[in-house]
């Protein structure tokens, strides 16, 4: 048999380390600019006005590892409410915030907190302080907009998706990752679904917060509340239009700031849930006093 030599190994073993790496293409009809991915993104997501999740959450801070499971509901712009329960159901704590105020109830520690929902309080039961309209966003599959001083850049990355930038006051940068859906690339681009997969915030020289979507899968709707106790009454409807948009299941959140990194895991979501009167917010148990909490640890 003839001998080859080693010239064709020395042609062939520069493409032996990439052969089995791909470029994905971008979609026939592109963005046609970084506002308009944005706006897709924020029209894919739109039918979600919120949700109600039940979710494990750990959290790696300076303490070690914390564990937990929510029960939670999150409705635009900035309502929430977490109830941490235990692993036998019984309640242990609860957050509510309707945007403006906060109170969060430590059945443990048999202690009443209220005061501004500032991010540092909303951080007392998710452990990440981030404004809860950023919050809410996110766990809705819509990023969170900084305030930009010229428009948004665009350019497509090979491992297949979108990068948006924009470029804010006092050196701040985010940077939004759009994924378009599998099944849209070949639709026209005002047409096409969008994923948001990863947020960065930057400011001067280091990172504000960050935060990885993973596992979109469809959303199911909810269904009405009815009267546990069954009171007669038609039962109290969604909160919203029907959706089935994409929600992530995975959500990963990191604040350098006060290395703050906690994972989300969601084992059930629901669109637009019945919102019964009170859920953001809680009356003062009996027999306690309110003690008033703002920014100062």
């Amino acid at each position: 048999m003839p001998r080859l030599g080693l010239l064709p190994l020395l042609l062939v073993s520069p493409l032996l380390g990439g052969c089995f790496l791909s470029s994905v293409a971008p979609p026939a009809s592109p963005m046609p600019s970084g506002e308009a991915a944005l706006a897709r993104v924020a029209e894919t997501q739109s039918c979600g006005h919120g949700l109600r999740a039940r979710a494990k959450i750990d959290h790696f801070g300076k303490e070690g590892r914390v564990r937990a499971e929510l029960m939670l509901y999150a409705v635009a712009p900035a309502s929430l409410r977490m109830d941490a329960v235990s692993p036998f159901g019984a309640t242990l704590a609860t957050l509510t915030s309707d945007g403006r105020r906060f109170s969060l109830y430590d059945i443990r520690e048999k202690r009443f907190l209220e005061g501004p929902a500032a991010p540092c309080n909303i951080a007392r039961l998710t452990q990440v302080p981030l404004p809860g309209h950023v919050l809410i966003g996110l766990l809705r599959g819509v990023p969170p907009v900084l305030a930009h001083t010229a428009p948004p850049a665009i350019r497509w990355d090979g491992a297949g998706y979108y990068v948006v930038t924009l470029a804010g006051a006092h050196q701040a940068r985010e940077e939004v990752r759009l994924a378009v859906h599998p099944d849209d690339f070949a639709k026209p681009w005002a047409s096409q679904r969008l994923r948001l997969t990863r947020v960065r915030v930057d400011q001067f020289d280091g990172t504000l917060y960050q935060a990885s979507l993973e596992e979109p899968t469809p959303g199911e709707m909810a269904k009405a509340w009815e009267d546990p106790d069954g009171l007669p009454g038609e039962g109290l409807p969604p909160s919203g239009p029907q959706c089935t948009a994409d929600l992530p299941r995975t959500v990963h959140l990191e604040v350098p700031p006060s290395a703050s990194d906690v994972l989300l895991r969601f084992d059930e979501v629901v669109w637009n849930p019945p919102l019964p009167a009170g859920t953001f917010s809680q009356p003062r148990p009996p027999g306690l006093t309110t003690d008033f909490v703002d920014c100062a640890r």
